[in-house]
Formats: C-alpha cells, structure tokens, sequence
C-alpha cells in the first residue's frame, strides 16, 4: 500500500509484507552462507553481494538490445551499460546510479532493477559504473559521473539517446549522488540540461535520528545504522565533506532543481530524511511527487520477482517518468 507518511506503530516481525520478508531474510542467510562480514576484503564483500543477489538481479524483461560502451573521464574510461527497450534512435533516457553504500554494489546487482524501469517506462536506461569508495572517496564519483553525463548530453557516443530529453535517478547513494549531480549541473549553468529525478530510498542526510535510529535502524534491518555509518565514513575523504552540500544534501540549496520523484520505503532507517526532504524540495519551489510505501524495507525494490510491492514502486516510478516526458 502506498501513503503519505509512514507508519507510527511498526514492531519487528510486522513490520513487511510477507514477501519483503520473505525477500530479506533469504537475502540475509545467502549473504551469511557465503561468509559476509565487513572486515573481510573489499574486493570479497564485494563479490559476495553480487552472488547473494544474483536470484533477484537476474533475469527480467528482455530488451531489444543492451551493450556496454567506454565513456572517457577524468577518472579513466568509465563504462556504461545501455538497455534499449525499444531498438530505435533517439529516445528518453534515465541515467541510472546504483546504490550499495557508494563502496559495494554494481551494475550487475542492479540490472534487473534497469531492465524493469526501461520496460515499464519505454524509456533507455543507461547504468553509469562509477568508481567506488574506499579506493575513490568524495567527490571522486560524483565528478566521474557529471563528465558521463555532460558526455551523453553532446549526443555523440550514443545513437539511441535523445541528449534534449536526458533524467537522472537511482537507489540510496545512488539517488544522493543523482541530485548531487543535478546541484553540480545547476552551479555551472546548466539547470535545464536534466529534465527530472527519480530517487528511491536516497540518502540525504549525513545523520539519522535517534528515533530512526530506533525503529528502524537495528540488526534485525537489510539496512542498519551501524552500516550507514560505515558508508559515510568510508565515502567522505574527511570529516569537513560531511557539511558538503554535495555529500549531505540536507545542506544543499534545492532552488533550480528539475522535477523530483521520490520513493519511499516505509520501513527504512532513511523514510524520516527521505520525508523530510520532499519537504524542502517543496519549499524551495521544485515540483515533487513522492510516495511511502509501507511495509517496505530499504532494497525492496530489487524484490520485483516475488513482491507486488517492489512492482508498484517501480511502476510508480515509470508511470512518472512517462508523464514528465509527455508519453
């Protein structure tokens, strides 16, 4: 179901939908069976993630075709992934920004995440591998990804992209870095260049309350407090980037934004900061549509095989991005 506001009185076992928790604890116990812990090798924690999620990364709606291309940047050649739905040139496109803490996750956790939103929305969606932290801290990625974006606006390296008609979205620090990357494009002069946002579960606030903290925020969570701090403390090259406006977004002057969706995961140690920015994007003036979705954990949207509402979520979101682009 999908509110307003989440729940005041979630406890525990209740707290999710029957497949959300069936989707979470078998992510939980694949994840332990194959020896995640967080002191482990980056590089491991990482290859456990992407076999832990491989039931729920696969497979999806067929495109008419889906190629890597290599993008130069400051950072290297950075690839991207483009999924055509259609087969034809000069089409829409969501930029998409996967999340994982901006250290773990890929292209490859998400593609079943792409392969829906394209589908769903009739729109390309072109997955950006941005570099990840530790080995490349703030604002490493967020530059990786801005020059990406500045590339696909010039229209040369992608024949199936309309560069007039370009969003940008993502899933928790992939939404933060989604508006970090609109804020960047708005302080250069270039506000138009992206034409809407689409955020589920972002971070945007380098705190979580205690109450948050509380309800939602425990072990027993696919995303804890514990591992929130983690993220940032392994993104941020220092403790003064914590009061950047392009790292914390609640922070950040939201005059001049695009249009915004926002989904929200009504049982997520984020909802609270998620609320409380579509709030301030309210009053700064940027048109806003956002959702709660209860009985939702953080990652629920990865759930689109098993659970009714991981697809409202992104049929939500598709449904939106239709409407912005006049389809």
């Amino acid at each position: 179901m999908a509110t307003d506001t989440p729940s005041q009185d979630a406890k525990t076992d209740d707290w999710l939908t029957p497949e959300l928790r069936d989707f979470a604890d078998a992510l939980v116990r694949e994840s332990q069976r194959l020896g995640a812990h967080p002191d482990l090798p980056m590089a491991r924690r990482r290859a456990i993630a992407e076999e832990a999620r491989q039931r729920w990364s696969s497979g999806g709606p067929d495109m008419r075709r889906v190629r890597d291309t290599m993008i130069p940047t400051s950072l290297g050649e950075t690839r991207v992934r483009i999924f055509d739905p259609n087969g034809a040139d000069s089409q829409p496109a969501l930029i998409y920004l996967h999340g994982g803490g901006w250290m773990i996750f890929s292209l490859e956790t998400h593609e079943r995440i792409m392969r829906e939103l394209a589908v769903r929305s009739g729109m390309v969606v072109v997955g950006i591998d941005y570099a990840l932290a530790p080995e490349v801290r703030f604002p490493g990625a967020l530059g990786q990804i801005t020059e990406v974006v500045r590339a696909l606006s010039e229209g040369e390296c992608c024949p199936e992209i309309d560069p007039a008609r370009l969003y940008i979205g993502g899933d928790s620090a992939g939404g933060n870095l989604s508006v970090a990357t609109a804020l960047t494009l708005r302080d250069e002069g270039r506000p138009d260049l992206l034409k809407g946002l689409l955020l589920f579960y972002a971070v945007v606030d380098r705190v979580c309350s205690a109450e948050a903290v509380r309800r939602y925020g425990g072990p027993e969570n696919l995303l804890t407090a514990a591992e929130m701090e983690e993220f940032w403390t392994t993104y941020l090259a220092d403790d003064a980037d914590a009061q950047n406006p392009l790292a914390n977004l609640s922070q950040a002057c939201l005059d001049g934004l695009p249009p915004v969706a926002s989904v929200i995961a009504g049982c997520d140690v984020l909802a609270e900061q998620n609320l409380k920015f579509a709030g301030a994007l309210e009053r700064a003036g940027v048109s806003v549509d956002h959702r709660v979705f209860e009985g939702a954990c953080h990652s629920f949207i990865e759930a689109a095989e098993t659970a009714p509402t991981a697809r409202d979520a992104l049929q939500y979101a598709a449904d939106w991005l239709r409407r912005q682009a006049g389809r």
